[in-house]
């Protein structure tokens, strides 16, 4: 039996046993869509069939003309053009430049696609470009691009977890833009490649958030419920997008931009970005200069980046200093994922490295200009009822002569003494009235405003170990190389109102702890704390070696459920303990299969 004929079964089978009250004819009629053609076919001429059934959708939607004559060549032997210039399938979706670099990778290894490295990158350029999103589209999802490891808020209800977030992110669908026939063939495109999606998509959910069915009326499909929401929350057109694409232009990025970068488990580096254009449009050439505000350590820099869509930053550097301390980032070249603001004054983003992406800075750029700018400051915050405190404001362009009214740090908290001051350092002695303002002070100095730059506290109430759900992966054999994990343990005040975990809480910045990890009892006397790896004093997680372990009970492999425990070393809590916080951990074994677009910050 063929691979076609198999899925042809299989599927017929699902089909009857999910839904037998269904007619057969449209049972039958799905089932000869999804099979009927090989995989790579019968999505490419989907769109070109008449009207069957909601499987086979015709395209009813207007789509965005592909004018770009590469894309046209390389694209359109398969995708035909209609007499607007609409290419089948293309013109009707929009995404991230990673999604079109994932669709680059997947027509090439299934439908012979034949593009070079440059070829490539100007087909992505063009697309995200015609066919992107627009800059409020695409902050909801900028995580996914920057590869950090959140909780994701974002998912609806239990139903479209299971469809849409069971396998990947549920940021992988909200990535895209899509009509509603696009919508409906992602359906089918998973059914003919996964062969798990199919039951997925049927598999029942207890989700009371969903409605009750009328008498008799058939329960619809957790994949028809998470249809019918993408289809409203994520539709081709938009009125963002309208707006975009008659402002989108030449982002104009050229020259200096003060840095302001958070490494986790070494503290907040500040310094410089000075971008110059490079040959063409939006290509650009950079030269970074860091200094850590912790230990005074510097870091100069060399790279290239480029923008898509008017707005979005792929870049690369390095050190030229190449080393094998994973966590060093003078060590490593980085990859650089940053979302400019409209005006062109500010842009924030993750520069980052390692084999699963699982170091990298916390970036915000302000750009340079004439006027006095406050890039950051140091230390991380202030306590109320501090007398002749230091604080360091670190910019550009700061006046000769600065005097203490010439800055601004919010009601309660006032500038004593200018001790000394530089065009891009100003150390301050600075007075907190014990009933200053709790909260993210905002910092002014002439113009320019550090917006919430300034936390005034009264005490660390708690403590919160980042990220609160980790995972590392086993690694250090010649064919798996290890997933580390960072940790921090930032300090909060309660704010206001006096209660841990709301709105108001104020974020302190790293407070000193001590580092431990503990048993998460899933499994009793498996011992994973004993296995998985080891946790520094610097909150770094390095994994075991992967492979079975003979000393493990029956030889299992190194993989496990830790806690990684903060206590900190001064700050108590309300019966004179120390704070304590805890991070779950999941030390897994290595990704035997990665799919990745380095091609877009090329």
């Amino acid at each position: 039996m063929t691979v076609a004929e198999t899925v042809a079964r299989d599927s017929a089978d699902s089909l009857t046993a999910a839904h037998p009250k269904r007619p057969l004819r449209g049972r039958l009629l799905q089932f000869l869509a999804l099979t009927s053609l090989p995989a790579g076919i019968v999505l490419a001429q989907a769109a070109k069939e008449p009207a069957r059934d909601p499987s086979n959708p015709v395209e009813t939607e207007a789509g965005f003309p592909i004018k770009d004559a590469l894309v046209v060549e390389k694209c359109g032997t398969c995708h035909t053009a209609d007499a607007k210039g609409n290419l089948s399938r293309i013109s009707y979706v929009r995404t991230t430049p990673e999604g079109w670099a994932q669709v680059i990778r997947r027509m090439s290894a299934l439908n012979g696609l034949s593009l070079t490295p440059v070829e490539a990158r100007a087909v992505i350029r063009s697309l995200s470009a015609t066919n992107g999103l627009a800059p409020e589209e695409a902050k909801p999802v900028a995580y996914f691009a920057e590869h950090r490891i959140i909780t994701e808020t974002s998912i609806p209800n239990e139903t479209i977890r299971q469809s849409c977030a069971a396998c990947h992110a549920f940021a992988q669908p909200l990535s895209w833009r899509r009509s509603k026939a696009e919508w409906s063939l992602l359906r089918n495109l998973h059914v003919a490649m996964y062969s798990q999606a199919d039951a997925q998509f049927r598999k029942p959910v207890e989700d009371p958030t969903q409605p009750v069915p009328a008498s008799g009326a058939l329960k619809p499909l957790p994949v028809e419920v998470a249809l019918e929401y993408m289809n409203k929350t994520a539709p081709l057109t938009t009125p963002e997008w309208t707006r975009w694409q008659a402002r989108q232009q030449s982002a104009k990025l050229g020259g200096k931009w003060l840095v302001n970068a958070f490494l986790p488990g070494k503290g907040t580096y500040v310094g410089e970005m000075v971008v110059t254009p490079a040959g063409g449009e939006d290509d650009y050439t950079t030269a970074i200069t860091l200094k850590s505000l912790a230990d005074g350590s510097t870091l100069s820099r060399s790279g290239k980046g480029l923008v898509y869509t008017g707005y979005s930053w792929r870049g690369t550097s390095k050190s030229g200093a190449e080393g094998a301390t994973p966590d060093a980032p003078a060590d490593h070249e980085t990859r650089e994922t940053m979302q400019f603001a409209p005006d062109r004054k500010s842009a924030e983003g993750r520069w980052f490295w390692g084999d699963y992406k699982e170091f990298g800075f916390n970036v915000k750029l302000t750009r340079a200009s004439a006027e006095p700018t406050v890039a950051a400051i140091w230390p991380y915050a202030l306590k109320s009822g501090s007398k002749g405190a230091t604080l360091k404001l670190i910019g550009d362009a700061f006046p000769a002569g600065l005097k203490p009214s010439d800055i601004d740090l919010g009601k309660g908290v006032t500038v004593s003494k200018v001790v000394s001051a530089s065009p891009t350092e100003a150390v301050l002695m600075v007075d907190v009235a014990a009933d200053a303002a709790v909260g993210a002070h905002d910092v002014g100095l002439g113009g320019s405003v550090l917006a919430a730059g300034l936390p005034v506290y009264k005490k660390v109430d708690y403590l919160k170990v980042t990220p609160e759900t980790a995972i590392a992966r086993l690694g250090g054999s010649e064919k798996h190389t290890p997933g580390y994990q960072q940790f921090d343990a930032i300090g909060y005040d309660a704010g206001i109102d006096g209660k841990p975990y709301t709105s108001d809480d104020v974020a302190l910045g790293p407070v000193d702890v001590t580092w431990s990890m503990q048993e998460m009892q899933t499994v009793y006397y498996d011992d994973d704390v004993n296995y998985v790896g080891k946790l520094s004093q610097t909150a770094l997680f390095t994994p075991a070696i992967d492979g079975p372990n003979p000393e493990r009970k029956w030889g299992r492999n190194n993989y496990g459920e830790v806690w990684v425990v903060a206590t900190a070393k001064a700050e108590k809590d309300a019966l004179g303990r120390p704070l304590t916080a805890k991070s779950f951990m999941v030390v897994t074994v290595p990704a035997y299969k990665r799919w990745d677009q380095p091609e877009v910050a090329k």
